[in-house]
């Protein structure tokens, strides 16, 4: 008799899991994001975003929109894997080369990561991962947007220490996943469906979800739902042209000259 009382408990508790476990944040929640309390916002980032360095920025979420949502982006005790349960890929093109510095996803999230994973690549498609560039785990900050939605508050997950180059014209992929495996809750990068204060270029609808967890190999995020944008983003630096360095060369030599002919 035990055995028939156990084994419905744990039939149930299996159910419940899997329900918690959905990788859209609309197909977990099952209502609209602008209900109550989840629709509050605070300051945040609804002036402009404000991180310094950023070379491209995906875009605010709108709370307010019918089409808000997140997809899974996440290493925890629910969704956990190596090197992690689930991934968002946001596509960007940087007009000058640069050096990047950093990487960020906003997630709306119940996690507390020490640390990230991340990665940059080239040639993402359906079903391919294409090459990986660059790829690393390091100390996480997570900072609050004051933005709200589905019953989580929205943070700015950002790794740095990053040393990369990225070359001006070429597509790379991006993704920054937090770290938590202890911690049973969840992660979902936030989408921006208007790109409000967004920075430099991207191709809206060709973003990509990857995870093992469940059973995604590299789909386009579309796929999952209204994701034509992630809320995602890239700090560093551009690197100067040569032309740039000859000229400042130049302008050198020639106030060395005039201050030369001045002393003399």
């Amino acid at each position: 008799m035990k055995k028939l009382v156990i084994l419905p408990a744990f039939a149930l508790l299996l159910f419940a899991v899997a329900a918690n476990a959905g990788n859209s944040i609309q197909q977990r929640a099952s209502k609209s994001p602008c209900q109550g309390s989840n629709c509050a916002t605070g300051p945040g980032n609804s002036t402009g975003y404000q991180i310094p360095g950023t070379l491209f920025y995906g875009g605010d979420l709108n709370v307010n929109s019918p089409n808000a949502d997140g997809l899974a982006n996440e290493n925890d005790a629910i969704i956990g894997g190596s090197p992690y349960g689930a991934a968002t890929y946001q596509n960007f093109t940087l007009s000058n080369t640069s050096t990047a510095t950093g990487l960020f996803t906003n997630n709306l999230s119940g996690l507390n990561p020490a640390t990230g994973y991340w990665e940059i690549r080239t040639g993402v498609s359906e079903g391919n991962g294409g090459t990986l560039v660059a790829s690393g785990t390091g100390a996480m900050t997570q900072t609050p947007t004051g933005r709200s939605a589905f019953g989580f508050n929205e943070y700015t997950d950002e790794v740095d220490g990053l040393n990369v180059t990225l070359n001006g014209g070429t597509q790379y992929w991006m993704a920054v996943v937090p770290n938590d495996p202890n911690n049973p809750n969840r992660s979902f990068n936030s989408n921006s469906t208007e790109r409000t204060n967004g920075v430099g270029n991207q191709t809206s609808d060709l973003q990509f979800f990857n995870s093992p967890a469940f059973g995604a190999n590299f789909t386009n995020a579309d796929n999952e739902g209204p994701f034509p944008v992630f809320s995602s983003g890239v700090i560093g630096t551009a690197v100067p042209e040569p032309s740039s360095l000859i000229m400042l060369g130049s302008g050198l030599v020639g106030i060395a000259g005039v201050v030369r002919r001045r002393l003399r």
